[in-house]
Order: structure tokens, then C-alpha cells, then sequence
């Protein structure tokens, strides 16, 4: 880790409440950070931190904003809340996230309209109300967090997918844009990290086992489930994080657990077809036209 900093940083991290938010605020409270928490509920949330970190009920370290992705006056609303408690922060983290499994046929359309305003909508807003101060400040970084779905468009989470796809590209364009004020994006694709997220209890699930994408549901349930007993833990990614903090430059693209940098190295190396075809085979997914009637 670098030096620490003889004034407190600001931090912004959304969905701070659990899982990798929980684990970065902590992590980042901890190595002299002002960290500022933005969830849905601020009083539950706090009160997690305050274990996790031991800061007491008064500490200027640590913040809570109310925040709901779901709902654009929230997201205007904690934007200019942070604004009038800390000013421009030296960093977003947007890290609040929701996770759906389904086929494209079985997801509904509210489903997709909320993933986007987590993933994309909201994040967006909430820059847009930031943007202002922090290029006024000349410092400062915005991380998006992305998956191995925003790598490679994956099976049975295609709204997620295509919501992770849509934050590399937005990131892409943002730094560019941002750059000349002395801003920068870093990506964080991440692999599979020990949340609950990735729980039946942390992912909605549209999966009917007994309709015409039952087999593939099975098969794929099934490898899903042993690779969650091999996952990261939490702290990895938070340490990740905070090196990433500490990029220069308008755009950086990091991977973060074996996992990722595996499949972010294969898409660089093999042909679109040939990713596809190891996907498929490691999802254990039949082969192209196996299911289709005779």
C-alpha cells in the first residue's frame, strides 16, 4: 500500500451496506480513508460499519447518504448531500449492484428496466451531480465495477450482462471525456468473490427447470455452485480497490481474482468464436442445435 495521505481522502462507495461495499469501506476506513456510504438504509448500514470498523457514532471518517439507484430524486438527492457534508470527493466507487438469473425468454421487462438503473442509470446520475466539483478540485477517480459478464455476454444472466457491458463502455467514454480535467476511470472486472450476491438468497431467480431451458438451467446451476466453493474472499477485492484508488491516468482496466484475469486474458488472445465455444463447454451447455426438435 502507498503512504498514507496527511489529509483524509473522500471516498464515495455505493451499496456499502454488505458484501464487496461493506468489505471496501472497511478496508478503506481502516487505511486512513473518509469513507462516505451511500445504501438504501443508512441506519443498518452504519451500524454494520461501526462494528466492522469500531468508529464510533460521531467519527468524521465515516458517513452515511441514503441512496436508491431505483429511484433518480434519490440519486439526485445523495449527490448533492454528499456535496454539502464533504464537498467534491477524491473518488466514486460504483459498487451497488443486483444480480438476476433467467433466460432472456423468462426475465421480465421490469426486470431488465431495474437492472439498468442499478448498474447504468443511477451510477450515471449520481456522476453527473459529482462531476461539477470534482472538476473543479483537477483530482480525483471514478471506478465503475464490472464482471466477467461485462467481458463476455453470459448465459442465463443476460440482463446483467448486458448491463456490465453497457458500464465498460459508458466508463470508456467517461474517461475520455473527463481526462483533460485531470479525472480518471478505472474498471474493476471482478471474478467470483465469497457475497451474497452470489447466493440463491443475494440472486432473483426466473429459471424454470422444468420448461425447454430446464437441461441448460441444471447444468449450469450445477458448475455455478462449485465455483462459489472456490471463491474470493471479500478482502481481496477491497484491497484491490484501494490500490486501484491510487491509478493515474484517464483509463485503467483491471481484473481482480484469478478467475477473471483468466477469462480478461483469454478474450484478449483468442478469437470470439473460440471464447465461446470454452465458455460453453466449461458451463457445461449442449452443443448448437442439441436441443432443437426433431
Amino acid at each position: 500500500m502507498p503512504e498514507p495521505h496527511p489529509e483524509p481522502r473522500t471516498v464515495v462507495i455505493t451499496g456499502a451496506s454488505r458484501g464487496l461495499g461493506l468489505a471496501s469501506a472497511t478496508y478503506l476506513y481502516q487505511h486512513g480513508w473518509r469513507v462516505v456510504a451511500a445504501m438504501r438504509t443508512v441506519d443498518r448500514g452504519l451500524a454494520a460499519l461501526r462494528a466492522a470498523t469500531g468508529a464510533t457514532e460521531d467519527d468524521p471518517r465515516l458517513l452515511g447518504v441514503r441512496l436508491d439507484l431505483l429511484d433518480p430524486a434519490s440519486v439526485t438527492a445523495a449527490g448533492e448531500e454528499i456535496l454539502a457534508r464533504v464537498g467534491a470527493p477524491y473518488a466514486v466507487v460504483h459498487n451497488a449492484g443486483i444480480a438476476a438469473a433467467g433466460t432472456t425468454e423468462e426475465l421480465p421487462a421490469a426486470l431488465w428496466q431495474d437492472m439498468f438503473r442499478t448498474h447504468l442509470f443511477g451510477p450515471v446520475e449520481l456522476t453527473r451531480t459529482l462531476l461539477p466539483a470534482m472538476r473543479e478540485a483537477g483530482q480525483g477517480r471514478i471506478v465503475m465495477i464490472s464482471s466477467a459478464g461485462g467481458v463476455r455476454g453470459m448465459p442465463v444472466i443476460s440482463a446483467y450482462s448486458a448491463a456490465k457491458g453497457a458500464v465498460e463502455r459508458y466508463a470508456e467514454s467517461l474517461a475520455a471525456e473527463i481526462s483533460p480535467f485531470g479525472l480518471g476511470v478505472t474498471v474493476l472486472v471482478t471474478g467470483v468473490f465469497d457475497t451474497d450476491i452470489i447466493t440463491d438468497d443475494g440472486t432473483a431467480s426466473f429459471r424454470d427447470f422444468d420448461g425447454p431451458y430446464g437441461k441448460q438451467h441444471v447444468s449450469i446451476d450445477k458448475r455455478g455452485r462449485a465455483a462459489m466453493k472456490i471463491a474470493n474472499p471479500p478482502e481481496k477485492f477491497a484491497a484491490a480497490l484501494a490500490e486501484a484508488l491510487e491509478d493515474t491516468g484517464p483509463h485503467r482496466r483491471r481484473a481482480v481474482g484469478a478467475d477473471a484475469v483468466g477469462l480478461v486474458t483469454m478474450a484478449k488472445l483468442l478469437p470470439g468464436a473460440a471464447v465461446a465455444q470454452v465458455i460453453r463447454v466449461a458451463m457445461g451447455q449442449p452443443r448448437h442445435g442439441a436441443l432443437r426438435r426433431r
